[in-house]
């Protein structure tokens, strides 16, 4: 494959796109992106940047045109476009059929039911109200987890229902419920596939949550679990990419629970937050791997090279406006701290801004690294 005569476009651009596009670059791929906005953070990295809306049939199909594989970086796109694109013989990674039920909580659950991958007990509601009816009539009980079926990320369409007292919490959309499963440990797995069938696995990383954003804020790998529940949500991973049939990437979420079970919580088909890590510690990266599974190209090497931490930097608590990175010198100077800004003009409270990893020769030394940084380097507004 020539790779300097293949463009590749990207709908979304936003952090990853960025990420997704400087990988790319190093192997002089074409990279066109599609988003509302040039100066958002695609915009001054990738090779042309469409200025559109990825929701409009219109804008997603004259862009899909104009390159040889279409990728997303987000999955809330217009996928009736993209049907239409593959059937037109673009190569379209992941295929829309698949991301038509990925982009659905309610379809992906089914789809691991059908398939015999484990997940958690969960039923489906239209509404809100309907969920407070089959609470009334028993069919349901405290406490659950409300998710909407479409359009939640990052935490958002989440809701946490634990008695009557967060019925206010309640969510009107159709939803899944899930029962609250009781865990160890929240893990990820990022797996790949490209159109060969070779399938690759990172090792598993494991997620502490900001208890108020609900967004992954500090993430270890390799995870501490025991080496067979490494392996078996190695597997469970490799699984469920093959299930989906996907290109490229597939990150795994999941559940150890308190008995050792492992539960898919939910899966994203492109490069994900809990794999930022890879960029710094293993010997490819998530966006490089994401690039070779899309081009059907050699897997590569998932291995680490070092123990890592990851910690995303979320905007300051009542900061709004122009950004400013307060502690960055001091952070910067630190043995092992490798910084990674979005290039987002404006922060707002707990928006991801960017993310440090902290490389260290074992996981001790990098949690603490990791928390000092998190201390030391704050994302705030500039005064006015």
């Amino acid at each position: 494959m020539n790779t300097t005569r293949t463009k590749v476009g990207i709908l979304g651009g936003g952090q990853l796109g960025k990420m997704f596009a400087l990988a790319a670059h190093n192997w002089d791929v074409e990279t066109w992106a599609l988003d509302a906005s040039r100066s958002f953070p695609t915009g001054p990295v990738c090779s042309h940047f469409v200025e559109g809306n990825f929701n409009n049939f219109e804008d997603v199909y004259a862009f899909g045109k104009q390159v040889d594989v279409l990728t997303i970086e987000i999955e809330h796109v217009n996928t009736e476009a993209l049907t239409q694109l593959e059937a037109e013989g673009v190569k379209v990674h992941p295929a829309p059929a698949a991301l038509k039920l990925i982009k659905d909580k309610g379809l992906q659950k089914q789809f691991y039911q059908k398939h015999g991958l484990p997940t958690s007990d969960f039923q489906l509601f239209e509404s809100g109200e309907a969920i407070e009816a089959a609470l009334r009539s028993g069919q349901i009980k405290y406490p659950f987890v409300q998710k909407s079926r479409t359009a939640g990320y990052d935490g958002k369409g989440v809701a946490v229902i634990k008695s009557e007292a967060d019925l206010p919490l309640l969510l009107p959309d159709a939803s899944v419920v899930e029962e609250l499963v009781v865990i160890e440990k929240e893990l990820a797995v990022i797996v790949a596939r490209n159109e060969n069938g070779e399938v690759r696995a990172f090792p598993a990383v494991e997620m502490e949550f900001n208890p108020v954003a609900n967004l992954v804020e500090f993430l270890v790998c390799p995870a501490d679990i025991e080496p067979a529940i490494e392996l078996a949500a190695e597997q469970l991973a490799l699984d469920t990419v093959s299930a989906f049939g996907v290109c490229g990437l597939l990150a795994v979420e999941l559940f150890l629970t308190k008995d050792n079970r492992l539960l898919i919580n939910e899966v994203a088909p492109r490069p994900h937050n809990s794999g930022h890590h890879t960029i710094d510690s293993c010997y490819t990266s998530q966006f490089e791997q994401h690039l070779r599974g899309i081009l059907n190209l050699p897997l590569g090497s998932t291995k680490m090279k070092t123990v890592s931490v990851m910690v995303n930097l979320l905007g300051e608590p009542n900061h709004v406006g122009p950004v400013q990175y307060d502690g960055f010198e001091e952070c910067v100077a630190m043995e092992g701290v490798k910084i990674h800004l979005y290039g987002k003009a404006e922060t707002k409270p707990y928006r991801k801004m960017g993310h440090v990893t902290v490389l260290a020769e074992n996981a001790e030394a990098a949690k603490a690294k990791a928390r000092l940084v998190q201390k030391k380097l704050k994302v705030v507004s500039i005064p006015l």
